[in-house]
């Protein structure tokens, strides 16, 4: 008996279709084959899905065999772990035998054991919504675990127990929190109990892997519940010890907001790009180190330069690349400026603003936007006029000179010529007071470069040359 199929699914699964002629393809040669996993359950959920994944019981070599000489591409990087991949008509398939592997307590990659039917395939998968197949090229849904009960009641749990899904792989129960926020599921008490028993299995995975998770996690639209359930379940201990270590207890008497809850208010409130998401991440993870009270109340002295030291740190551990680490590192080292901005900053402090975020301009600025938690209004709508205020002085000044390009006014050629040294220390402390005049004062022209640099020279008992080049 045929299944409805999913609106989603409709055109793909046309008798002209490219997933069609192959389905017919492996059941010409005696096989069956299924459309699993996340392809199923964002069709079912009405979502648009990309690749396409199939499950059979055909061998790898059978697969490769029947897909050559039909697709336009074929790739056997996963063949040794089952998996072959094919692209036709611009359509990508990764194409997979059944499964019953099995992984060791000492081992980062299962063992791979075929299996010869699709229930013992889907029962090793992680999530029961992720344990759905349709079957080609006629469609009958195969459901064996009610993931699709799950999904219509906001459910995630595992097909077997999940002590067994997550002693398989524990990178699973990472994946957990994306799909508690990125399907707003509810996970069952079974899996928050094996979370907490065997969070400390996740040693084995790899930085890679973990990382690679922690950005779709955070790249979600609002990965609020994801972060609680990594930390509420202590999972998080096990490569971000600084998330739990920012659950202050609330103080009586000065009545400080736990850290915790206002870092996963800022995340939320961030775009989802990976750069603004980790730096609102890691903003305040310096606090617990630097926390102390005093008359005062709760203060944090310099905790955004101890967070940049420990940001950089952790992300390194991470294996995040170097270009992204050193980005976030600074975000989080300059994320409190704008508070000094109440206190009157001259042109000259807008200019060493831009200049030390440089291309980072934009997402310092919303960091810094998104960083206001408060529910005093008051303080927020401050924060926000002080804000516009900022960007309205960036603006303006780059309509006057070329701030984005700030640089001094007389190069290291000029600078040696004109005081008739070679390249030496002087040089370098020359060329940064002609930056900072260039700071203080706006554009300087060329003749007012060698006045200031003629003083500066004789003022430390040097005697210049006098060769002007260029002016």
């Amino acid at each position: 008996m045929s299944t409805p199929v999913p609106p989603r699914l409709q055109p793909l699964l046309a008798p002209d279709s490219p997933v069609q002629q192959l389905a017919a393809r492996f059941v010409a040669a005696g096989h069956r084959v299924y459309l699993v996993g996340g392809t199923v359950r964002d069709a079912l959920l009405g979502r648009d899905y990309e690749d396409l994944d199939l499950a059979t019981d055909a061998r790898p070599d059978a697969v490769e065999a029947l897909v050559r000489g039909w697709a336009d591409a074929v790739w056997l990087q996963g063949q040794r772990f089952g998996t072959v991949g094919c692209s036709r008509a611009g359509v990508t398939f990764e194409i997979t035998t059944f499964r019953a592997e099995v992984y060791r307590p000492e081992s980062r990659k299962p063992e791979v054991e075929y299996a010869d039917d699709i229930e013992t395939d889907l029962s090793r998968r992680d999530f029961t919504i992720n344990a759905i197949a349709l079957e080609l090229p006629e469609p009958r849904l195969v459901d064996p675990f009610d993931g699709a009960r799950d999904l219509v009641e906001r459910r995630l749990r595992t097909p077997l127990a999940a002590d067994i899904s997550f002693l398989d792989d524990p990178l699973r129960m990472m994946r957990a929190a994306r799909f508690i926020c990125g399907l707003e599921l509810a996970a069952d008490p079974d899996i928050l109990r094996a979370v907490e028993e065997h969070r400390h299995r996740l040693e084995i995975v790899s930085a890679e892997r973990i990382r690679d998770e922690l950005s779709k996690l955070l790249l979600l639209p609002d990965p609020s519940a994801g972060l609680y359930f990594l930390a509420q379940t202590r999972l998080s201990d096990e490569f971000l010890p600084e998330l739990n270590n920012m659950s202050l207890e609330q103080d009586p008497i000065h009545r400080h907001k736990d850290v915790l809850s206002h870092t996963i208010a800022v995340v939320r409130n961030t775009e989802p790009r990976l750069v603004v998401r980790l730096a609102a991440l890691f903003h305040d993870v310096g606090k617990p180190k630097t926390r102390s009270i005093g008359d005062g109340g709760v203060s944090f002295h310099h905790h955004e330069v101890v967070g940049a030291r420990m940001t950089e740190e952790r992300l390194r551990a991470l294996r995040y690349p170097a270009d992204l680490v050193e980005a976030v590192t600074k975000l989080v080292y300059l994320h409190l400026r704008i508070h000094t901005y109440a206190m009157g900053w001259t042109d000259a402090a807008v200019r060493r603003y831009v200049r030390d975020a440089g291309p980072l301009l934009d997402d310092l600025n919303h960091l810094q936007r998104c960083d206001c938690t408060t529910r005093n209004q008051q303080r927020a709508r401050a924060l926000a006029r002080r804000m516009d205020e900022l960007e309205a002085r960036i603006a303006a000044l780059r309509e006057q000179e070329e701030l984005d390009r700030i640089k001094p006014p007389l190069d290291g050629r000029q600078v040696m010529a004109y005081l008739g040294v070679g390249p030496s220390r002087v040089v370098g402390e020359a060329l940064q007071m002609l930056l900072d005049e260039r700071m203080e004062l706006g554009p300087i022209d060329s003749a007012d470069a060698y006045r200031r640099l003629d003083e500066w020279a004789r003022s430390r008992g040097l005697e210049p040359a006098g060769e002007r080049l260029g002016a």
